[in-house]
């Protein structure tokens, strides 16, 4: 049992409704009920989770507006022909089928909940198109439906263009233009005619279709085009036999298929009831709740309630307490936290996402009883008390222990006695049988009930005495205490008349009043300061992390410059090099007759030296030494050699650890140029093992490398993996 009304579930079927686009989609939310089975309620809230996983990834589900076609199905299952428009309807079902089951492909997480509503889907893109192509719109067949009706509409057009070339050459004659109202051609009862002034009906031979509303128009038919019009209305009869043969054929081939076609409408419509679920979920920024034994809402708002003016709250029951009772001042929102939590609890076990922060926790019922509001029966004479307890007797005929019971002012509308006592039987009764139980009150007799009993909790409405008004949250642990003497002393009654108040009410209230009041006042100091402490937290954060982002930003710009500085700094050393190779490779060309061009070169070669200066933070000593020990010598055959000491000084391992594939091959080709001249025959290339690209790249190189006569992966103990032996030419 749910007292679905009492809490207002209608509105929100409406609500999630217009998140829908079909009629059966529409139907299924209007008539959503909540489970009281546990599996049920976690199959559909899964329902709705990979819904809303589909839409952020790939938006919206694929669905337009499907209005009610159970008229089409009935039709096209008797065998009779459909109407264009019943065609295009049932042809938008099949386009749909066919976009939904495209949309739901390939989708990198598992939606595993909806598999069943997708693959049970029917599409047929040949008839789908054979449909879209015949008819263009309600009202209209396209020319190509069939080869009969392209013909008779081409000979209908002929004609029709002969007509109107015949009648206007007609009214634009000089003989009969004076006749002529107007120099057009109209149609009246499907024949072309044109308009005759009435004074001159007789002096145009034809038949009268029509005459104006003022009478001074006559539509006449001429006698010269009479039998072109007969033939016209021939060809359109023909058309029209042929337009209904066409919607007959096209009929006949959806009737094979047409359980599939009423199943899609279901499995369409469904699947729009849980999309419209899901993308109701994502307005109201509502999350998934978890289903546990107790319930544990975490800065929980009334979906009714416009967000900006809803003042969320945190309430909890079930665990240590299953009995909540909430004291205030009226207006306050008691009544407000308790329709929150018994919408809630009827969202959630309805497939729902429910408006609170995430790790927020519901039970499933078998009954939630709202006994919310004034209910007072004018034609039954029922009293305001009477009424609620005609409500409170049915929930004690049924409560049971997996029951949710929100009593609203429990024993309120009689004798204030009378009225605490009752309710305090009707609260233990309610524990006894294992209930939770929400109920808002004003007597102080069940507030300190609350205190001395286990399973019974306190909690209050906020009310701020300075501006006179409720904050709308909710306090558990602290009873509501009486602000009726601090409201009447803030508008200014007496003190005289206050304090003889005071002095009447019997002294056990009065310091449980005290008691109460100060618990009150600790709390809401308390919360004042956590509430300031976490501010002055959420500052500090804020600040170190903002410290934090600007050293990244400066140590990722210095270290952005120092990389390019180095990028700078290799690429001059590399060109100098490369330089400097070129011009020893022309000198060991020379012989002893190239002497003076030995020279030059030699001279060549130290100004490229003296522009590499050490100021750009390179070690120029390998070149530098080359300048210095260079000498020739003539040999026997007159050839011009290069003793060249520092190419022989070239180290026989060079380290790319941390390069990029482009950087590494270029370093390496001028590595390996060196390596030529020095004659080494065997060299270790150190680029690490990593993931594997920066050896990739580099082998890739060595494959084509003209110095390069075989390579290989180290061997254990030489570098394994993370190095590569080259064998030079």
């Amino acid at each position: 049992m749910f007292n679905l009304d009492k809490l207002e579930f209608n509105a929100i079927r409406e609500k999630v409704a217009n998140f829908a686009y079909t009629h059966e989609g529409k139907n299924l939310v209007m008539n959503l009920e909540p489970s009281s089975n546990s599996l049920e309620v976690s199959h559909s809230l899964a329902e709705t989770s990979d819904a809303i996983n589909a839409i952020h990834i790939k938006g919206n589900f694929p669905i337009s507006n499907i209005d009610d076609f159970s008229l089409w199905i009935k039709i096209l299952k008797s065998g009779s022909a459909l109407s264009s428009k019943s065609l295009l309807d049932l042809c938008s079902i099949l386009r749909i089928s066919r976009e939904l089951l495209d949309y739901y492909k390939d989708f990198e997480i598992s939606l595993s909940s909806l598999d069943d509503y997708f693959s049970m889907l029917y599409s047929n893109k040949d008839i789908e198109k054979k449909i879209s192509s015949s008819i263009i719109s309600e009202d209209v067949i396209s020319d190509d439906a069939s080869s009969k009706l392209f013909s008779i509409r081409k000979t209908k057009k002929s004609l029709e263009a002969d007509i109107k070339l015949k009648l206007n050459s007609f009214i634009h004659s000089s003989t009969y233009s004076k006749y002529i109202m107007d120099p057009v051609v109209t149609i009246r009862d499907s024949r072309y005619v044109i308009p005759v002034k009435e004074e001159y009906r007789s002096f145009v031979k034809g038949f009268i279709h029509d005459t104006s509303a003022s009478g001074s128009t006559v539509y006449i038919e001429p006698m010269a085009v009479f039998e072109m019009n007969n033939k016209i209305n021939n060809l359109t009869l023909d058309e029209n036999k042929e337009i209904e043969r066409i919607l007959k054929s096209l009929t006949d081939l959806l009737y094979p298929i047409a359980n599939y076609i009423e199943k899609d409408i279901d499995l369409i419509g469904k699947l729009d009831f849980i999309s419209a679920r899901a993308r109701f979920a994502i307005e109201t920024n509502s999350t998934l709740p978890i289903l546990f034994d107790e319930i544990n809402l975490i800065k929980a708002r009334h979906p009714l309630i416009p967000n900006e003016k809803v003042v969320p709250i945190d309430i909890y029951v079930g665990k240590n307490f299953s009995t909540l009772v909430i004291t205030g001042p009226n207006t306050g929102g008691k009544t407000v936290s308790l329709k929150t939590v018994g919408l809630l609890c009827l969202m959630a076990q309805s497939g729902l996402f429910i408006p609170a922060n995430e790790n927020s926790k519901v039970k499933v019922f078998d009954n939630i009883f709202a006994d919310i509001g004034d209910e007072q029966s004018i034609t039954e004479s029922l009293s305001t008390f009477s009424s609620h307890m005609t409500n409170i007797v049915k929930v004690v005929q049924a409560v049971n222990n997996n029951s949710l019971v929100l009593v609203d002012e429990l024993g309120s509308g009689t004798d204030p006695i009378e009225g605490a006592n009752l309710a305090l039987a009707l609260l233990e009764y309610f524990h006894n049988k294992g209930a939770i139980t929400i109920a808002t009150t004003h007597y102080h007799e069940i507030k300190n009930y609350c205190i001395t009993h286990d399973g019974f909790e306190n909690a209050s409405c906020e009310f701020d005495i300075e501006k006179l008004e409720p904050t709308y949250h909710l306090l558990i642990g602290i009873p509501g205490k009486s602000n009726a003497f601090a409201i009447s002393r803030r508008l200014g009654l007496p003190n005289e008349i206050l304090d003889r108040a005071t002095n009447l009410m019997n002294k056990p209230d009065v310091d449980l009043e005290t008691l109460m009041k100060e618990i009150y006042d600790d709390r809401v100091t308390i919360q004042h300061l956590k509430e300031e402490e976490e501010k002055n937290l959420n500052q500090a954060q804020s600040l170190r992390k903002s410290l934090e982002n600007e050293v990244s930003s400066k140590l990722a710009n210095e270290e952005k410059k120092i990389e390019q500085a180095r990028k700078e700094a290799r690429n001059i050393l590399l060109n100098a090099k490369e330089e400097a190779n070129q011009i020893i490779k022309e000198l060991s060309s020379l012989n002893s007759n190239d002497l003076k061009k030995a020279n030059m070169l030699r001279s060549k070669l130290n100004d490229s030296l003296k522009e590499t200066t050490p100021n750009n933070g390179l070690d120029l000593s390998v070149l530098l030494k080359l300048n210095n020990q260079e000498t020739i010598k003539p040999t026997n055959n007159s050839k011009v050699h290069i003793n060249n000491t520092a190419s022989k000084s070239v180290s026989p391992e060079i380290n790319l650890l941390g390069e990029n594939v482009d950087t590494a091959i270029e370093i390496l080709d001028k590595y390996l140029d060196n390596c030529s001249l020095a004659h080494l025959k065997q060299v270790r290339v150190i680029h690490g093992k990593g993931t594997g690209k920066l050896r990739e790249g580099i082998h890739s190189y060595l494959k084509k490398c003209k110095y390069v006569k075989q390579y290989r992966i180290a061997g254990f103990g030489e570098g394994d993996y993370g190095v590569t032996i080259v064998e030079l030419k």
